[in-house]
């Protein structure tokens, strides 16, 4: 068991899960108005030009940090991309040994992801079906 020293999270495993949906506009609504009732609302959004898919990203939230985000430019049922915190970059170096121990295929090795911020320490595998797994630590060395 870890103890509770994590980065951003407040305590949280679970840093951010994304997913791919047909139309992120017409999800947008959909999640603002069935989350809203949860406390959970869009906070950020990014445009086609910075997307990683070439689509609309949003990114909801309900504690100060978008953990839910989605995005058009990829089709619905692709693999999830699930993202899970720590707060120690060796546990970052150690999950990404034993997810390529495992069978895992090495998606973008340990390290500073600036284009984040400059304390996002990340490592990420796809799993064997696809799905992408990062570990990430969110707090300075």
């Amino acid at each position: 068991m870890m103890n509770g020293d994590v980065g951003s999270t407040g305590g949280a495993i679970l840093d951010h899960i994304e997913f791919a949906v047909a139309d992120a506009e017409r999800s947008r609504r959909f999640y603002e108005a069935a989350l809203g009732p949860l406390g959970i609302t869009v906070v950020i959004s990014v445009g086609p030009e910075r997307s990683r898919t070439g689509g609309t990203r949003y990114g909801m939230e309900q504690d100060g940090y978008p953990r839910i985000w989605f995005h058009d430019g990829e089709a619905p049922g692709t693999p999830i991309h699930l993202a899970l915190a720590t707060g120690d970059r060796h546990i970052v170096n150690a999950f990404h040994r034993a997810a390529l121990a495992a069978g895992g295929i090495d998606n973008g090795g340990p390290g500073i992801r600036e284009q984040y911020h400059p304390n996002y320490y990340a490592a990420f595998v796809r799993d064997p079906d696809g799905n992408s797994i990062e570990a990430v630590c969110q707090v300075p060395d």
